[in-house]
């Protein structure tokens, strides 16, 4: 990679954590004000980047633009965009929609909880459509983890060091051999505040027509809203859900139908392109 092209990344990513001045952009990238600017005022043409009235500059409009182009090319979100809405719509929680990118989790949808909340504490912003986060933190990840290969698994346990999160999170790759196990055997995962200390969460497979994972759909809550036990009661209805998808895309899921859940089976499945 060219040093320009990679300097000009490397702004949009800093961006990524809120605008900066000049100076904080050049700064981030160890460059002088005027290299900067320069490479500031390139992206600005292609409004990859925009100058705020403070002269601060921010991501620009086309950037989100691409995000959202290229996020629409994953047919999975089209196919379960109307059956998560309908599950957040019957109970209000955070409903979410995953994949596993190169050993993490990456968020391509989400319909935000419907309960009031406090401020600053939920939604977590590492659930956010585009953000990616470990998966052996997550329901999701633990879902989408517990269909890999032996070989794959085994290679992809060797790079994680189990970071301490909360005090509820998996601790050593022995325990989260353990915890995958019990997913591959229920067909689904617990998320016990491991993560976030504030959040549970549970999550299911979505299949495609090989029978193999290729996203994830949870559901959350906030601890002190939804207690783990309580939120496991609607079980059925997240099995379901990621049923009704995996229908629709065209995959081959194992039965638990439930039409007064999930709606009317979808009379034609969605093309996969």
């Amino acid at each position: 990679m060219s040093q320009t092209v990679d300097r000009a990344l490397t702004i949009l990513a800093s961006l990524g954590e809120g605008p900066a001045s000049l100076e904080q952009a050049a700064a981030r990238i160890g460059v002088h004000k005027s290299t900067a600017l320069r490479l500031l005022r390139t992206l600005q043409e292609h409004g990859l980047v925009h100058r705020q009235a403070d002269h601060r500059y921010r991501l620009g409009g086309r950037l989100f633009a691409l995000a959202q182009q290229a996020l629409d090319g994953i047919d999975v979100r089209q196919v379960a965009a109307p059956y998560l809405a309908s599950l957040n719509e019957r109970y209000g929680h955070t409903v979410q929609l995953a994949v596993l990118a190169e050993g993490e989790v990456l968020y391509l949808d989400e319909v935000e909880s419907r309960h009031p909340g406090r401020p600053g504490s939920w939604p977590d912003p590492a659930g956010r459509i585009g953000r990616r986060v470990p998966a052996v933190a997550t329901a999701v990840g633990k879902v989408l983890l517990a269909d890999l290969s032996e070989d794959q698994l085994a290679g992809f346990l060797e790079e994680q060091d189990f970071p301490a999160r909360t005090r509820h999170s998996i601790r050593s790759a022995e325990e989260f051999r353990t915890e995958l196990a019990s997913v591959r055997h229920q067909g689904w995962a617990v998320d016990r505040a491991e993560y976030q200390e504030t959040v549970n969460c549970l999550a299911a497979p979505i299949v495609g027509t090989d029978g193999k994972a290729i996203a994830a759909c949870s559901i959350s809550a906030p601890v002190r809203l939804a207690p783990i036990g309580e939120l496991s009661r609607l079980l059925p209805e997240l099995l379901c859900t990621v049923e009704a998808i995996s229908l629709a895309y065209g995959g081959s899921p194992t039965p638990r139908w439930c039409e007064n859940r999930c709606g009317a089976r979808p009379a034609v499945r969605a093309s996969r392109t």
